[in-house]
């Protein structure tokens, strides 16, 4: 992995956060284990074709998961829907270098919610996009129900 890109991304970690002003949004993870990623998109037209102007995230997961979105959100900035759609979690995730084998899957959560959120904001088929996105999703926590709530227990935590 490049160490100071990837240090850079979990220390600084850019467009984190909800976008309240969002055009589409997608969630993929797995409430059992924790690990989540939203992502929000923000939409213009240029040239006749629909471009992501701004694009954030929230994250449940370990830290690499926070860099590749944080690098993919910074990515997409500027790229049409059909250039995102072609967009791959190992792609997203370069500018960090190789992820290690135990975490490809956060690159691939980053890019579920990219391709959930690009369904739900520019469909496909040719049919306009009927999806209404919700006046407020809620907090990311609130997604994963009871998975979120803590469990009793001890807690170790390891400094490396």
């Amino acid at each position: 992995m490049n160490e100071q890109e990837l240090n850079n991304a979990i220390s600084n970690p850019r467009n984190l956060g909800e976008m309240t002003d969002a055009d589409a949004v997608g969630t993929v993870g797995s409430p059992e284990c924790g690990d989540m990623v939203r992502m929000w998109l923000k939409f213009t037209e240029k040239d006749g074709q629909k471009v992501i102007d701004r694009a954030s995230f929230q994250s449940f997961g370990c830290q690499t998961a926070i860099a590749v979105a944080s690098m993919a959100t910074e990515m997409l900035k500027g790229r049409t829907v059909a250039e995102a759609r072609l967009l791959s979690a190992a792609e997203m995730s370069t500018p960090l270098g190789p992820l290690p084998p135990m975490k490809i899957h956060c690159g691939q959560m980053v890019e579920g919610a990219l391709k959930a959120a690009l369904e739900a904001g520019a469909p496909a088929a040719a049919a306009p996009a009927t999806t209404a996105i919700p006046a407020r999703l809620g907090h990311l926590a609130e997604s994963l129900g009871e998975a979120a709530a803590p469990k009793p227990g001890k807690l170790k935590v390891v400094f490396e």
